[in-house]
């Protein structure tokens, strides 16, 4: 096969999924930065497997799977390092900041408010509940979809799931967002 064949194969099996993907990535690592690194490292890597990819039923779980163990492993290798270095710039909730509003500045500052301290409180979770909560709740991904993401068994993404949204509810009371 040419490049140009792989190439077009490629494109036509993976655009569909970009955004679906680059929210994954946004979820996972939560900098857009990071996100952009995890996603280009996945298409480089899916490119490479372009002749795979082809006879995969479902290639947006594939690719869903396959981010996932790229965002498991650069964890592993982070965890490992000594020294953890902050990009300037980078704070905790600048991703609040693109969240479009609406035509009541009042509504609009209750709402992100909330959502300050909803990313507060999931910023406190484990990754492993993090990631399931996000995945299940914002993302809406199903739960056979996630255990084949994180390759859990079905009753371990469930009781994540539980845990994490227990865990978020006891956070969210305690600071006053719920009551």
């Amino acid at each position: 096969m040419s490049t140009t064949d792989n190439k077009l194969k490629f494109e036509h099996l993976v655009r569909p999924h970009f955004d679906r993907l680059f929210r994954l990535a946004w979820r996972l690592t939560a900098s857009k930065a990071e996100a952009e690194d995890l996603f280009q490292e996945l298409l480089i890597k899916a490119f490479g497997k372009v002749d795979d990819l082809v006879k995969i039923d479902e290639p947006g779980s594939w690719l869903c799977r396959v981010m996932y163990n790229l965002f498991i492993d650069e964890k592993r290798r982070f965890a490992r390092q000594r020294m953890h270095t902050v990009e300037e710039g980078q704070l905790p909730g600048d991703g609040l900041a693109g969240l479009p509003g609406t035509d009541d500045p009042a509504y609009d500052s209750q709402r992100m408010e909330k959502l300050k301290h909803l990313d507060a409180a999931l910023a406190q979770l484990n990754d492993e509940h993090r990631v399931v909560v996000l995945l299940h709740d914002a993302e809406g991904y199903t739960l056979a979809e996630i255990q084949d993401l994180s390759g859990c068994a079905l009753g371990t993404v469930k009781s994540r799931l539980h845990r994490a949204r227990a865990r978020l509810r006891e956070i969210l009371v305690a600071d006053g967002t719920l009551s």
